[in-house]
């Protein structure tokens, strides 16, 4: 059965390299270390989450956990390896540098998702360890953010956006906006089964997602249907990557422009195949570069409620690496961590 593994002091410090004379922000983190419930071999069951009244003993704002699982990606016709990121992405974040630009003890580490191995072909078994995976998620979430902090959340396949979304709205009570850095809308019919191209229209079909911002969306890779849904929609807007390469458009101004009417209550999304040269079961040659996206986070002026980086992979199923994964993934965290202390 999947549980959610709590992390100790030994296993962060595990991962971090120390060095004389230097500390690594691992040796800073916080971790979750409960006083007023029993939790057996650091393991919370299906449905069970953490202590709302727990967490919110820590003054660290950023609660990061990840989501190692690919099961979305094959239930989506995708190359799996999804699960392979969030490792590297954990063990490069831990060794940044504490300094005066960046410090551990704003970062509460909690732990990690054990999903069992499903190596199932046929859909219809990986569509219901899906939706077992969202049941999961979510109450994960919902304790998080009503503890008043911000969810990190590393993938994983972009399927998680869903129970993500649903947590942080159950917890404010309230439906959400999302901004998602893109090259696919995830529109895909939600009543044929959970998967990676689904989440964003399942949260909508569920009364969890209200403006929809897509930023980066390739014509290419799009659906007449989920053009459809989208000419017909008040609450989903996209700017494809083509005009913004036709325009040169300021990829800043572009965001701001789409995240016109929405709440404060926004949620942001990162699927790392919008980003060029970074390997995903959709790795893309024509998207945005790293140091766009860095700069974006940096320049947008906004608290958002969570982050999730999803469908990055160290390897794929099919023997592709890429050894930079980790540091790409903790690069664009840091920078979501740091925006949030300048605004």
């Amino acid at each position: 059965m999947p549980s959610f593994r709590i992390f100790s002091q030994s296993d962060i410090l595990s991962l971090v390299n120390k060095r004389t004379g230097e500390t690594k922000i691992g040796e800073k983190v916080a971790i979750y270390q409960p006083t007023d419930e029993k939790i057996d071999n650091q393991c919370l069951p299906l449905g069970k989450a953490i202590s709302i009244n727990e967490l919110k003993r820590y003054s660290a704002k950023f609660v990061l956990l990840g989501i190692p699982e690919d099961i979305g990606v094959r239930a989506n016709h995708g190359i799996g390896g999804a699960q392979t990121a969030w490792r590297p992405a954990l063990q490069s974040l831990l060794n940044m540098q504490q300094n005066a630009f960046f410090k551990g003890e704003n970062i509460l580490v909690l732990g990690e998702f054990n999903i069992p191995e499903n190596s199932a072909k046929d859909t219809e078994n990986l569509h219901k360890s899906v939706n077992q995976l969202d049941d999961l998620v979510y109450p994960m979430i919902h304790a998080i953010v009503a503890a008043g902090k911000v969810p990190v959340v590393i993938g994983g396949g972009h399927n998680n956006c869903y129970p993500i979304i649903k947590g942080v709205s159950l917890a404010i009570n309230a439906k959400i906006d999302v901004l998602n850095i893109d090259a696919h809308a995830d529109l895909r019919n939600p009543d044929e089964g959970r998967h990676s191209g689904n989440g964003f229209s399942t949260a909508i079909k569920h009364h969890f997602l209200d403006q929809y911002r897509i930023l980066g969306l390739n014509q290419n890779y799009i659906s007449q249907a989920q053009l459809d849904f989208i000419a017909q929609s008040d609450n989903v807007k996209a700017f494809y990557l083509e005009d913004i390469l036709a325009y040169q458009q300021d990829l800043r101004v572009t965001a701001e422009i789409l995240l016109n009417r929405t709440k404060l209550a926004l949620g942001l999304e990162i699927d790392l195949d919008s980003i060029t040269g970074t390997l995903s079961s959709a790795s893309t040659p024509s998207g945005f570069t790293l140091n766009e996206v860095r700069q974006l986070l940096l320049q947008l002026q906004r608290k958002f409620k969570y982050l999730h980086i999803c469908e990055g992979a160290y390897q794929l199923a099919n023997g592709q690496t890429d050894y930079s994964i980790g540091k790409k993934i903790s690069l664009l965290v840091s920078d979501f961590i740091r925006s949030h202390q300048l605004t």
